[in-house]
């Protein structure tokens, strides 16, 4: 029986189908559909040239229009409509020179990566599939349409691809598909660090993420990941620990913190692997809290200096560190942040125009030292955020 997101797709297929050409549902919805994943959008292939898609649809979007690709907007949903099409020899390992539009169903599946993504279903939920691609999803094996050197040849990232489905669907890479992986690894010199990144990070947070990190070692994948080909012994610490409920930022920091970079160095790393800098603020952040972490207990003032999320993800890689299996500590630090009176500095009821004029003085590096003192006393508890209590606490405090 066809569920959502299809049924709201069929429409597409059907109008295709009214114009006179074939139209398939096909790859990765495809897939997870028969694994009874969670789908988040579908793809449509169909014999329609971009040109004749167009025609049919009022409103589209040329996004990858050389490759056959047109983003069609209906119902209020945006669908991704590639023709089928045959791609000639492939440039730099991740670029066919050239793409010939096709009007066959099998020669465009041919073309595809792993037998598992080339299946297609049509509108009434009939499966083509010409590579035995439900039999590998059967039998959980990654395994590429054809030769698997041809495949990595053609497109290097496909190996990454592999060991990425490795941590997210719980797979094992069939036999030949590895040998092939396993001599080709080098391959991967021409990828792009951008489209790696995408990749490594659907691994870190797969649930069989700790086998898919060891293949990366195994293979010698990790030579061709940034900052991390001088640190395979580092890398094999991951085995060690447990860290299934670790989200991405966390994971990118228990990788760090295995490596042990130096503090200095944590944003080259991540900008290397072209991490935008407020994930490497938010990574920095959180390793920081860690360290301090894993040599005392949480202050009062360090819960409030940390945040909530900070609390969260410090606290859960320092279980992952201490080995400690139950997690109360984190409700029991959390608890403790909530209760703290003030949450940001602007909860303060007191301004540093205020400050200035008790004082009798003009701005200066005092004002900010003296605004920290009164930020500290009353999320200590020592003093009470109210506008006159602060006033007669900081006359008190001041020399006369």
């Amino acid at each position: 029986m066809m569920i959502e997101p299809f049924l709201s797709a069929l429409p597409v297929l059907e109008r295709l189908e009214a114009a006179g050409y074939e139209a398939y549902f096909v790859g990765g919805s495809v897939r997870d559909y028969l694994l009874k994943k969670q789908i988040s959008d579908v793809d449509i292939a169909t014999s329609a040239t971009p040109v004749e898609v167009k025609e049919i649809f009022s409103k589209t979007v040329d996004i990858g229009i050389e490759h056959g690709t047109v983003l069609v907007l209906y119902n209020q949903e945006s669908y991704e409509i590639t023709t089928f099409r045959t791609e000639a020899e492939y440039q730099d390992y991740r670029r066919p020179k050239e793409v010939a539009f096709i009007r066959n169903l099998k020669d465009d599946l041919k073309r595809r990566d792993f037998s598992m993504n080339a299946i297609a279903m049509d509108k009434n939920g009939k499966l083509i599939d010409p590579f035995k691609g439900q039999l590998a999803i059967k039998d959980k094996l990654i395994q590429t349409v054809g030769r698997a050197e041809d495949r990595f040849r053609e497109d290097a990232l496909r190996m990454m691809r592999a060991v990425r489905f490795v941590s997210q669907l719980s797979f094992s890479i069939e036999n030949d598909t590895l040998t092939a992986l396993t001599n080709h690894i080098d391959l991967l010199e021409n990828i792009a660090v951008e489209r790696k990144k995408v990749e490594f990070e659907k691994l870190l947070i797969g649930n069989n993420r700790r086998i898919a990190l060891k293949m990366i070692l195994d293979t010698n994948l990790f030579l061709y990941l940034p900052g991390l080909n001088n640190n395979k012994q580092e890398l094999e610490q991951l085995q060690n620990f447990q860290y299934d409920s670790l989200n991405k930022k966390e994971m990118w920091s228990l990788l760090l913190f295995c490596i042990d970079i130096k503090e200095k160095l944590i944003e080259t790393f991540l900008r290397d692997w072209r991490m935008p800098i407020k994930e490497i603020r938010e990574i920095q952040h959180t390793l920081f809290f860690l360290k301090k972490r894993l040599q005392q207990e949480w202050s009062i003032y360090d819960l409030y200096n940390a945040g909530y999320d900070n609390i969260l993800s410090a606290e859960k890689l320092y279980l992952v560190f201490t080995r400690i299996k139950e997690s109360d500590s984190i409700k029991h630090w959390l608890d403790l942040y909530e209760q703290l009176p003030i949450k940001y500095l602007s909860d303060m009821n007191v301004t540093g125009n205020d400050v200035m004029e008790w004082l009798n003085k003009s701005g200066g590096p005092w004002l900010k030292d003296t605004l920290l003192k009164i930020e500290r006393a009353i999320v200590e508890g020592k003093l009470e955020n109210n506008k006159q209590k602060i006033k007669e606490w900081l006359m008190a405090c001041s020399p006369k």
